[in-house]
């Protein structure tokens, strides 16, 4: 099978990712939070694959029900890319979800960054990161940091980012039985909106609070009562607004521990967390998965 062939062939990674930190330090004019927070990547991941369409049509091979086709952010996504390079090319999309829906962890805004990363690659558009996430921060907040492909800190409504180096860990995550309304949250009366804006160097001393977590455990008692279970193991955190709480473990031991008896009462992941997106280290290794 030829390099081509193979690309097409292959199952591209769509990852989650955690906030490892997120404080909310002010007010733009127009209503969206400014933001500081530290993105790190996990090698839980929704797959995507992409089939070659000779009419120059964009769809998917498994429509999310209740979800108009050119709604869902992947054909978006596409869209998007061939609007900005006037790219004749189709597509089907067809995506196996992994990641929870609504949890916090991305998947919507990773998968759209998978696609518009896969389809800069076999359609040979040669555009840059920085024009990838430009045309992905169109669709969402969330997805330059997947279309960036590193740990990240980010500042603005999260469009400033810069790379570091965060401790790899395995971590364990939970997803409570609720959907968090992000947009609520970011309304609530009682959200801290003046967080004083600290240095990455204050991140790494210790100072890692999420400003959502009070207000969103207020709202959803599952959030709470899933915290309080997971810190019976490890420092546990909420990932954005959430629903989605997770712990960091030294040791694979500790964490499949804590899996193993936690996984009778809740939906509940294992995994690893990176600093390079799982998609950005298939790109580099040439190891695609088929």
């Amino acid at each position: 099978m030829g390099t081509k062939q193979a690309l097409w062939a292959a199952y591209w990674p769509a990852p989650a990712k955690l906030n490892l930190m997120l404080r909310i330090v002010g007010r733009r004019a127009d209503g969206y939070h400014l933001l500081q927070t530290v993105f790190q990547f996990v090698e839980l991941a929704d797959k995507i694959r992409f089939h070659p369409d000779a009419s120059g049509r964009v769809s998917l091979k498994h429509p999310l029900p209740g979800v108009a086709e050119a709604d869902d952010l992947t054909v978006r996504a596409a869209n998007l890319l061939k609007a900005a390079t006037g790219c004749s090319e189709g597509v089907c999309i067809e995506v196996e979800k992994k990641l929870p829906m609504g949890g916090g962890l991305g998947g919507g805004s990773s998968d759209a960054a998978t696609v518009l990363v896969a389809l800069n690659v076999l359609w040979g558009l040669h555009l840059s990161t920085e024009k990838l996430m430009e045309l992905g921060l169109s669709l969402g907040a969330d997805v330059p940091i997947f279309a960036f492909g590193q740990a990240a800190w980010a500042e603005g409504v999260g469009e400033k980012i810069q790379a570091i180096t965060v401790s790899e860990q395995w971590v364990v995550i939970i997803k409570p039985d609720c959907h968090v309304n992000t947009k609520e949250i970011f309304c609530a009366e009682g959200l801290t909106r003046d967080s004083k804006s600290i240095r990455i160097s204050d991140f790494t001393a210790g100072q890692q609070q999420n400003d959502c977590l009070d207000v969103v455990c207020q709202r959803y008692p599952s959030v709470k009562d899933a915290l309080v279970d997971l810190s019976e193991f490890s420092d546990a955190k909420l990932t954005g607004t959430g629903a989605c709480v997770f712990a960091q473990f030294d040791s694979e031991t500790n964490a499949i521990s804590a899996y193993q008896s936690l996984k009778a009462k809740w939906q509940v992941y294992l995994t690893k967390s990176v600093n390079e997106s799982p998609l950005f280290s298939m790109m580099k290794s040439g190891d695609f998965i088929s």
